[in-house]
């Protein structure tokens, strides 16, 4: 699974300058301006977590990082109470996520909240990897620091993660590419959260892949520098084996849960 880069964090869930793990029960207290919740996709512990915090939160929107535009515009109040009818109208079984079963939990929970999807066409995504990303950001890229290109160490760090998550077995040519598509996916959800929080007023929470909610270069870094006065709070979900004790993390505050069980992710490449 993905390894996350230890990072300086920033506020923590309490208001401490001091970023922590905390357990499940500290989401009944959660408040922002915008949220970013954390998940492995294929865990349905962490699916119930973010459950848990938008009951806590009762947020205006929701920005959802596995929908597009149009899924979200399909969502209505009775779709809402009816797993089977939502996930067809979603065309779940075709969306490359996992089950729908694990994640329909947080839509149980979305209430009054305004869905947003933030997806990005699978076209626009290769062409961040070959092209500049503000020709394929379009107007504000440079809000969101994307007319600027990493430090080279930080660009290598960057390409050397992403071979890591690909079981090393990426072309090399292929690396400078994976990352920026992960930064502009980073500065769409961005763009996406800020759109809602203008829209409804907040609070907003953003469901997202935990490698989005790190606050040194992710979502809420882009946040935080395209609108400095929103207060923005990530949560990362991340596993570990019980005992085990994973260190910083490059999240306001931190889960940890058990390791889901899973098939050998690089059992593709062999």
């Amino acid at each position: 699974m993905r390894k996350f880069l230890a990072a300086i964090c920033l506020l923590s869930l309490t208001g401490s300058a001091q970023a922590a793990e905390i357990s499940p029960d500290q989401l009944d207290t959660l408040s922002g301006d915008i949220v970013v919740l954390g998940e492995i996709h294929d865990n349905a512990t962490h699916h119930l977590n973010q459950a848990r915090a938008i009951k806590a939160l009762k947020p205006a929107a929701v920005v959802f990082e596995q929908l597009t535009p149009e899924q979200a515009a399909k969502i209505t109040p009775a779709l809402l109470k009816d797993e089977g009818a939502l996930e067809k109208a979603l065309d779940w079984n075709n969306s490359g996520w996992p089950d729908f079963a694990i994640y329909y939990p947080i839509f149980e929970a979305l209430g009054d909240a305004k869905v947003y999807g933030a997806a990005q066409p699978r076209e626009t995504v290769r062409a961040a990897m070959t092209k500049p990303l503000p020709e394929v950001f379009g107007k504000g890229a440079a809000r969101y620091g994307l007319d600027q290109p990493y430090p080279d160490a930080l660009q290598a760090k960057l390409e050397a993660q992403s071979q890591e998550d690909h079981c090393n077995a990426l072309p090399v040519d292929l690396l400078p590419g994976m990352v920026a598509a992960q930064r502009f996916r980073d500065a769409a959800f961005a763009r996406v959260a800020l759109k809602a929080l203008k829209e409804t007023g907040g609070p907003v929470a953003v469901i997202t892949g935990s490698g989005h909610a790190r606050t040194d270069l992710a979502v809420p870094a882009l946040l935080r520098k395209a609108d400095p006065e929103a207060k923005v709070v990530a949560i990362g979900q991340i596993e570990a084996e019980p005992g085990a004790d994973p260190g910083p993390q490059p999240y306001d505050d931190w889960i940890v849960t058990p390791p889901t069980e899973r098939a050998d992710p690089c059992a593709a490449f062999k």
